[in-house]
Formats: C-alpha cells, structure tokens, sequence
C-alpha cells in the first residue's frame, strides 16, 4: 500500500494523456482548416455530423455551440415557451432546467433512482399533474443520463405518451452510453449532447449537437441556429441565434471519434476494478443489464456528514475528488421557486449529501488506480 509521500498529485481528467495519444493527427486537422480559412460551418462540419449520425443510428445531427444550446435549439424547434411545463430531474447539472427558463418555460422537478441516479419515471405522472395545477400545459420531458448512464428510456416513453410529451434526451454526460444494447441518440423525440473537453467525448472548446430522426425538426434546428434564416441567410423567418460548432472543434471531433470506442472500452475496465476493489467498503455505482456506461463520472456514496473529511485525506494523498452535484437544483437559489412534481424529491435532497466522484478517464493505468483504491480504503476506514 501507498503511504503519504511525495507521489505526484493524479489528475481528475487527463486530458493531456489523450493529446499525446493523438498529437499529430489533431495537429494536422487542424492547421488543414487553417489553411483553408473556412473557420464556420466548412466542410468537416458536415463530415463530422454524418460520421455521428452514423455512430449513433440517428438520421439527421445539427451541430451547434454548446450542449445548452443543443437543449434550447430542440426546445425552440418545438416552440416550447411561456404556459409550458417542462419535467427534469432535481439531481442534475443546472442546464437541464436552465434551457427551459430560457425558452420562458416552467421546469418541473423530480425525483431519481437512488441506484442509476437517473430520472425516476415513476415521478412523471405527478409532475404531469402539478403542472396542471399550476395552470401549465405539460410540453416536455428532459430525462438526464447522468455520470455517463443511460436512464430508462423505456420506461421514460412509456409515463410520457399519455400526455403526449415531446421527450428531450440529455445525454451531455451519457453520449456513447447504450440502453438496451443500442447507443443513446435515437430514444425519445431528440437527443442533445455536449462537447465540452471534460466530456467523454470533447473537443478542444465548447460544442454540442442534437440528434433526432425527425427531418422536419431537424430542418428547424438548422435554421434557429442561423439567426432563423430561411431560403438564405439573409431572409430570416424566425427568432434565431448564432451557434454553430466551428470548424476546428469539428476537425478535432473527428479524430476523437475514432478513438472514442477504445475509450469507452477503457473507461469500463477502469470501473470494473474500482467496483471489484471498493463494493465491501462503500457503495459503488452499478449498471443495469443491457446498458454500457460511458463513466462521464465514477462516483460513490459514503454516510452523510463523512464527505468532508474523506475528500480531505484523499487530497492529502495526491488523490483529487469532485462533487456532483452538493446542491440539487429544488434548493438552488435560481431555481427554489419552480414547482416540484407531487411524489417529492427526497432521494435527491439525500444523495447530494453522499456522493463523491474519483478520477474517471481511459487513461487511468493500473497502478495509479491501485493508489487512488488504497487511499479510498485507507480514508474510509479512519
């Protein structure tokens, strides 16, 4: 076992550990747009969009700026706004309900499963029936596939068809990740995802896409993306804005992609040894059958009121952690006064008290996460 020495501290995310991987085939790309000078929309945006949709199974892929965006372009497309409910879960990143008050909507909260922390369909119906309270008209739901899991895509479109809703997949963390042995980017109405460097799949700044097999939301999208332009881009005919993914991220996605499912492959081998090493100490992340994770997040849960201290003799260690999330977004300052669906948000309340992620990323060799499992072992038994 590692005692406290002077070992070098581990990265959370080694982002660096992949550029030496694909150093001059990135270098390459890039300075091949560079050359050409078509900084927007240039012709490797459009390779890329086809080479995700094909990764995928989607029909169509619109690029975009931002995973946010991707959300708001979908939301738009459907013209979603004021009078409209849109159901998410509590335990999530912000930007899950921020695009719905962005559009002028109403989120509303629900519960997860304390196992996957995904949404809890089961939740669904009581949103459905709070928003009608409230005098809204429940327009959309916005499953989260959080920490790089799927959630039940199923069983989500089984609570959602009764009202007809328009089901928005946010798969910022989960896109890769399969559900019922098929990849995440055809369930639902439309599939948002993020390509922020963090991300499983990222790219060298922000960016996002929205999947979908719907041609005529689609064809939506392209536009809102564009200002809302029309036959061309000086006849606009809708409230648009400006986010297009630039050609240098699209270059630099490509040759991520073509690594992407060696990555995927590692990030697993890289949880099945944390799991293997950690189960009889803490709770461990499991993963339902017929699903692979992405592992955007290896996260554990510990007893309340522990966090603190095991973050701390892990740092002490050289061994980064993070929370995600301390707060879930029914107790956030922004976001405390939308409505809560009638089942209630208890499982969130308490796993944003319990859950700490370790260092997560393909490139985790096996001696540096026999360090990180000695200190989450060592940590947990003071």
């Amino acid at each position: 076992m590692n005692t406290r020495t002077d070992l070098p501290a581990i990265p959370f995310i080694d982002l660096v550990a992949q550029r030496r991987r694909l150093g001059k085939a990135v270098d390459d790309a890039v300075m091949k747009v560079v050359d050409s000078a078509q900084f927007m929309l240039g012709p490797d945006v459009r390779t890329f969009e086809a080479q995700l949709a094909e990764f995928c199974g989607a029909k169509h892929v619109v690029t975009c700026a931002s995973g946010t965006d991707a959300l708001v372009l979908a939301l738009r497309a459907r013209e979603i706004g004021p009078g409209d409910a849109v159901i998410c879960p509590s335990f999530t990143f912000c930007a899950t309900a921020e695009v719905a008050a962005l559009v002028g909507a109403t989120p509303i909260f629900v519960d997860v499963d304390e196992k996957t922390f995904n949404i809890d369909p089961n939740g669904i119906a009581g949103a459905i029936e709070v928003a009608k309270a409230n005098g809204l008209k429940p327009r959309a739901v916005v499953p989260v596939d959080l920490f790089g899991l799927a959630g039940d895509h199923a069983a989500v479109a089984a609570a959602a068809k009764a009202e007809g809703l328009f089901i928005l997949d946010d798969a910022a963390q989960g896109f890769g990740a399969t559900f019922n042995n098929r990849r995440l980017g055809t369930f639902g109405n439309a599939t948002a995802t993020s390509f922020f460097p963090a991300k499983p799949l990222g790219c060298y700044g922000d960016g996002g896409a929205v999947m979908t097999d719907d041609g005529d939301l689609a064809d939506i999208m392209r536009s809102l993306r564009m200002h809302g332009h029309g036959s061309d881009r000086y006849d606009n005919i809708r409230i648009g804005l400006a986010s297009r993914l630039d050609t240098i991220q699209a270059a630099v996605l490509i040759e991520k992609l073509k690594i992407f499912p060696d990555e995927i492959d590692a990030r697993n081998r890289v949880a099945r040894r944390y799991n293997e090493a950690l189960a009889d100490v803490t709770i461990v992340p499991t993963v339902p059958a017929g699903q692979v994770s992405v592992w955007a997040q290896y996260t554990i849960r510990l007893k309340a009121g522990t966090r603190d201290a095991f973050a701390a003799a892990l740092k002490a260690d050289g061994i980064p952690t993070a929370v995600y999330y301390p707060i879930p977004l029914h107790l956030q300052q922004a976001y405390k006064h939308y409505p809560v669906g009638k089942g209630g948000v208890a499982v969130s309340a308490r796993l944003a008290s319990e859950v700490i992620s370790l260092p997560m990323h393909p490139y985790l060799d096996e001696p540096t996460q026999d360090r990180i499992i000695d200190g989450v072992r060592r940590a947990l038994a003071k």
